[in-house]
C-alpha cells in the first residue's frame, strides 16, 4: 500500500515538472507571470517555470504581420465621399509593451489607421488623392509608427490598396479620360499630315530643282555645240581658202570657179543678172546671164522655196521626258539639218 502511494506521488512529481517544462519557438516570445505580476521574457529556446505561482500570461509572434483592414469612408477636401482600403505591415518590436501597452493593439491599430487616413484625405482633393498615394503611404507610416511605439508594434510600411470614388465621379473621369485620349489622337494625325506635307514639298522642291539643273545643262549642252559646229564650218572655209591660196590657182580655174558660184546661185530661181568684172568675159556669160533670165529657151523661173532637210526624230526621246529634254533634243535635230543643208550649199 505504501508502495502505490509512492508510485502514485513519482507520477504525480514527474507530471508537475513536465508541465512546467516550456519550449519556445522561433520567432516566438512567451510573458511569463508569477503570482499575477510580470516576471520575464521567454526568448526561442527550452525554459522551465515554476510551479504554481509562475503561469505564461501570453504567447507573442515577432514576425512581420499583414493587416488588410476593411474599406473606410473618407470625405476630400472638396467634398468628396470615396472609399479606401489600406493594408499596414508591421512587427512586435517588444512583448511587454504588446501584452500590457493597451487592450486590444490590432484593433487599435485599425481604428488608428482609419483616423489617421481621414485626416490626411480630408486635406487634399480628389485629383491629388488619386495621384498621391506615394505621399500618403509615408505619411501614413510615420504617424502610425510613432503612436504605436509605446504599444511595441513597429510599423514598417502602409500602402493604399484601392481607392473608389463614386460611380458619378468615375462616369465623370471616364468621359475626361476619352477626351483627352481623343485630343492625343487628333494632334498625333495633325503631326502627321504635317509632316507628309512637308515631306511632300521637299520632294517636289528637289524635284523642281533637279529638272532646272538638266535644264540647264542641256542648254548650256546645245549652245557649246552650235557653237563648235560654227566654228568648225568657218574653220572649213578657212581651210579651203587658204588651201586655194596655195595652191596658186591660175586665172582659168578661177573663172571656172565663178561659172561654178553663178549656177549655184541662179539653180533655175534667180531674179536677178549677175554680170563679171572684166569686160573680155561679157560675152561668155551671156548665155548664163539669159538663162538666169528665162531669155532665149523661154525657161520658166522656180519660184518656189528650196527643200530643206527635215530634222531627225531621236531615238532616246519618250513619253516620260522632260520638257526641257525635248525642248534640247528638238534644237539639236534642227541644227544638225540646218549643218546638211549648208554642206550641200
Amino acid at each position: 500500500m505504501v508502495i502505490f502511494f509512492l508510485v502514485v506521488l513519482i507520477f504525480i512529481a514527474l507530471c508537475i515538472v513536465f508541465s512546467c517544462v516550456r519550449v519556445v519557438p522561433q520567432a516566438n516570445a512567451y510573458i511569463v507571470e508569477r503570482l499575477g505580476k510580470y516576471t520575464a521574457t521567454w526568448g526561442a529556446g527550452l525554459h522551465l517555470k515554476a510551479p504554481f505561482i509562475e503561469r505564461v500570461a501570453k504567447r507573442v509572434s515577432l514576425k512581420e504581420q499583414v493587416l488588410d483592414f476593411p474599406p473606410q469612408p473618407v470625405i476630400t477636401k472638396d467634398n468628396v465621399t470615396m472609399m479606401i482600403d489600406s493594408v499596414v505591415f508591421c512587427y512586435v518590436f517588444d512583448p511587454k509593451l504588446f501584452t500590457y501597452g493597451v487592450e486590444n493593439p490590432i484593433a487599435g491599430l485599425q481604428n488608428l489607421s482609419a483616423t489617421t487616413l481621414r485626416n490626411i484625405i480630408g486635406e487634399m482633393e480628389l485629383d491629388q488623392t488619386l495621384t498621391s498615394r506615394d505621399s500618403i503611404n509615408r505619411k501614413m507610416q510615420a504617424i502610425l509608427d510613432e503612436a504605436t511605439d509605446p504599444w511595441g508594434i513597429k510599423v514598417t510600411r502602409v500602402e493604399i490598396k484601392n481607392i473608389q470614388p463614386p460611380k458619378e465621379i468615375e462616369e465623370v473621369m471616364t468621359k475626361q479620360m476619352r477626351a483627352e485620349r481623343e485630343r492625343r489622337q487628333t494632334v498625333l494625325e495633325a503631326q502627321a499630315h504635317q509632316e507628309a506635307v512637308v515631306s511632300r514639298a521637299e520632294g517636289d522642291k528637289k524635284a523642281k530643282i533637279l529638272s532646272a539643273e538638266a535644264e540647264r545643262d542641256a542648254q548650256i549642252a546645245l549652245a557649246e555645240g552650235r557653237a563648235k559646229s560654227i566654228l568648225l564650218v568657218y574653220q572649213a572655209e578657212a581651210d579651203g581658202l587658204k588651201a586655194l591660196k596655195d595652191a596658186q590657182a591660175d586665172d582659168s580655174v578661177l573663172k571656172l570657179k565663178g561659172l561654178e558660184a553663178l549656177k549655184e546661185v541662179s539653180d533655175g530661181r534667180a531674179t536677178k543678172i549677175f554680170m563679171p568684172s572684166d569686160l573680155s568675159g561679157i560675152i561668155s556669160t551671156l548665155g548664163v546671164a539669159s538663162e538666169a533670165l528665162g531669155i532665149g529657151d523661154s525657161t520658166p523661173v522656180d519660184h518656189n522655196p528650196k527643200p530643206r532637210t527635215l530634222p531627225a526624230a531621236d531615238p532616246c526621246i519618250t513619253p516620260e521626258t522632260s520638257r526641257g529634254g525635248r525642248e534640247a533634243a528638238a534644237s539639236n535635230a534642227m541644227m544638225q539639218a540646218n549643218l546638211t543643208d549648208q554642206a550641200k550649199e
